[in-house]
């Protein structure tokens, strides 16, 4: 009788583990189904040049506009002009008109006295350190480019170096000429622009004024400097760069 309740017994403890046993599994599994899905770790080799940080890319127009100065030009190209005076550098996006205008507009801004009933006239730019019978092509050029702004400004201006005939010869027609024989000796010009020109260490600084003719009194001015770059770009027509020369300065009589 001992023996059957021992087995009993037995066979109650089975049955119990079993049943403990199958609720342990089923809890496991309900975990696991419960639990979330973690992704599968990739496993990558990682070079040097992975490990280097990423340079941001920059955009074509910031590109384009780094060395630029407040008015366009590209600055310092590392070559910009051969022996001969042939323009080797990058290409400007500003020409010395530009520069021009922007002093225009600062000779329009504190002008006197000077209206649209008023004629003027527009000499060379001199040397500063000449004795201001001296200039070159960027004197020549800039007396050229101020007749076109004033002439936007509705000034009225005066070219002194306009014959009264039309020369036609072989090499072209014209009508201007130097030589003061052939020009006309009694105008009406009542203010004169003029200026000088000094070398600097970045370029050309011009100061320009508006004088009257028979008070010599000065009525505008305007001064700036224009980067050596954009002077170099002028080029002469007949090339030399070698005769004539100061200190990189071709010489000429105004």
């Amino acid at each position: 009788m001992k023996r059957r309740n021992q087995y009993a017994a037995l066979s109650l403890c089975a049955s119990l583990l079993s049943v403990s046993g199958c609720s342990m599994m089923m809890g496991e599994e309900e975990v696991a189904e419960q639990a979330p899905q973690r992704p599968a770790m990739n496993v990558i080799d990682i070079t040097a040049a992975d490990r280097a940080p990423s340079k941001p890319v920059e955009s074509t127009n910031d590109t384009q506009s780094q060395g630029m100065d407040a008015y366009g030009a590209i600055g310092q190209p590392p070559l910009y002009s051969s022996v001969q005076g042939a323009y080797k550098g990058r290409p400007l996006t500003k020409h010395i008109g530009d520069y021009v205008k922007n002093m225009a507009q600062d000779l329009i801004a504190n002008m006197e006295y000077v209206n649209n009933k008023t004629p003027i006239g527009v000499t060379h730019f001199a040397l500063l350190d000449t004795d201001l019978q001296k200039t070159d092509l960027l004197g020549r050029q800039m007396a050229e480019s101020f007749v076109h702004e004033l002439h936007k400004f509705r000034v009225p201006v005066i070219d002194f170096k306009a014959t009264e005939y039309i020369r036609i010869t072989d090499d072209g027609d014209f009508v201007l000429s130097r030589d003061y024989l052939e020009l006309s000796s009694s105008l009406p010009i009542e203010y004169v622009l003029t200026g000088t020109m000094t070398k600097h260490q970045g370029g050309v600084l011009v100061n320009a004024r508006i004088l009257g003719m028979e008070s010599r009194a000065v009525v505008a001015t305007a001064q700036m400097l224009v980067p050596f770059y954009v002077v170099d770009a002028l080029i002469p027509s007949d090339g030399s760069q070698q005769n004539g020369m100061r200190d990189g300065v071709k010489l000429s009589r105004g």
